[in-house]
């Protein structure tokens, strides 16, 4: 008898929205503006056969990571967090340590692709936060834009020991058709085995109202090779998805993108690498 294994959506956001704390949901983005809680998840993951999820921060405050704590306290679907907390700050090692017991807590997240110094990720008082992961057990999701990948390669090579996962492959520039440097860049980083990858958030860096599939796939062919199997895990992106795509659309696609790979290596991208890396129940 063939067994299921779970289904994992790797990275999707919640929140109670409001104008003030998402002001980069703009015009073009109304779908957006409306209150996303686990009830509404609950029913994606049921119609598309998702098993358990990873609930990821949008908002730079402890206390939406407090927020969404309590939530996956609340729920079994909801097997981890990645949240945000000050790494650059002098409060943040009080920060881990008050932490410290939240079993759902599974790693952390800075919007790096947002701050106005690409340079970002090179800070001393970040690398140094980071440095204090070490022994935690937490993840940290590198969220950037292509033109961030060489510097991103960097500052994985400053924390050999650290797990990283890669968001939504670095954002390429799909809509343009533009694979290089990202693609050179893809496979330089995947050559750090500490490091993971999402397959998430394509469908946005493509044309919201006109993408295909054969738009996504030199995308999704470069990732492939590189990371394998043993290195991806799937992810939604909901509800920024929802721009480009309902949940269910951005689940077929990727089913008919590993339809030919065995069982074992499609149960490692829709669930198994996500268990490994985040330490799911």
């Amino acid at each position: 008898m063939i067994t299921m294994a779970d289904r994992i959506d790797a990275h999707h956001h919640l929140w109670r929205y409001s104008k003030k704390d998402y002001g980069w949901i703009g015009p073009g983005m109304e779908a957006l503006a409306r209150d996303f809680l686990p009830g509404d998840l609950e029913k994606e993951l049921r119609t598309s056969g998702i098993d358990g999820c990873v609930a990821v921060q949008v908002r730079q405050t402890t206390e939406e990571t407090e927020w969404l704590l309590q939530l996956a306290s609340e729920s079994d679907l909801i097997r981890g967090v990645v949240g945000w907390a000050p790494i650059a700050g002098t409060e943040f090692a009080g920060v881990l340590e008050k932490w410290a017991d939240r079993e759902k807590l599974k790693g952390l997240r800075h919007i790096i692709q947002d701050e106005p110094d690409d340079d970002f990720i090179y800070r001393k008082d970040f690398n140094a936060g980071i440095a204090r992961l070490a022994g935690t057990g937490l993840v940290y999701d590198i969220l950037i834009y292509e033109r961030h990948l060489a510097a991103a390669i960097d500052f994985v090579d400053r924390h050999p020991s650290q797990v990283f996962v890669l968001d939504h492959i670095a954002k390429p520039r799909i809509k343009e058709r533009v694979l290089e440097p990202w693609r050179s860049r893809i496979f330089d980083l995947a050559k750090r085995d500490n490091v993971y990858c999402k397959i998430s958030g394509m469908v946005t860096e493509a044309d919201w109202t006109k993408w295909t599939a054969a738009d996504l796939q030199p995308y999704l062919d470069a990732v492939f090779e590189a990371f394998g199997a043993n290195r991806l895990m799937f992810g939604s992106d909901w509800p920024v998805c929802l721009l480009a795509s309902s949940y269910r659309r951005w689940c077929d696609t990727v089913l008919e993108f590993i339809a030919s790979l065995s069982k074992s290596e499609k149960d490692l991208i829709l669930g198994g690498v996500a268990k490994k890396v985040y330490s799911l129940n």
